[in-house]
């Protein structure tokens, strides 16, 4: 089988990028990182990228007239790299509808909780793990899930749990479920490029 293309977006460091990155150069993804994309012009994850040889792209929204156009770049620049798997590593803007229809099915996203806890609009980064711990739960996580034209409500391809201690504060819960979301999500990829993911409706099934 020849190698998956991926796209990968990101607005930050890039820690889930690095380990998908280490995964691909492991032999354990079959798959190749075409482009990384992100809309934060000072994004670290950009120089990890420079650093492995991989296109690193960032495109400025406010150099475009309209919202349209931007998003018609952001296509463009996926298909002309003919990708075949987007995958959403820490990216903080929304999808446009366009791109999400392009490329249905073929987009996936990691996301700090159980979802649907703590989850949609407005829960991202601290502000998941500060409503965690806030509200009392016992248990959270990370999921890695298909996006879709919501906001994480598609569907749910892996989960794993953390354990919320007593002693916890936001900076040691998320360390802990950061550790969870690099095993999950470089986890997702393998499979999606090994072709053992279903898909049926809301379903996820893991073909073995």
């Amino acid at each position: 089988m020849s190698p998956i293309k991926i796209g990968v977006l990101i607005s930050g460091g890039g820690t889930n990028l690095q380990c998908l990155i280490d995964g691909i150069k492991s032999g354990y993804i079959n798959g190749e990182i075409k482009l990384v994309m992100s809309n934060k012009k000072d994004a670290y994850g950009l120089k990890r990228a420079e650093k492995e040889g991989i296109e690193a792209l960032y495109i400025d929204r406010k150099s475009f007239g309209s919202e349209e156009e931007y998003n018609r770049k952001v296509i463009e620049t996926f298909k002309n790299r003919e990708i075949d798997l987007v995958v959403l590593a820490g990216y903080l803007r929304v999808l446009s509808k366009e791109f999400v229809r392009e490329y249905s099915g073929r987009i996936i996203n990691i996301h700090p909780s159980l979802i649907p806890s703590f989850c949609g609009k407005g829960y991202y980064g601290e502000k998941v793990h500060k409503e965690v711990l806030r509200y009392g739960v016992k248990v959270t996580g990370a999921t890695v899930h298909f996006v879709d034209e919501g906001t994480d409500t598609g569907p749910i391809i892996l989960q794993r749990t953390v354990e919320v201690k007593e002693q916890d504060t936001v900076e040691t819960l998320k360390d802990r479920v950061l550790e969870v979301e690099h095993e999950i999500l470089v986890e997702a990829v393998k499979l999606f490029c090994d072709r053992k993911i279903k898909l049926e409706d809301r379903k996820v099934t893991i073909l073995r």
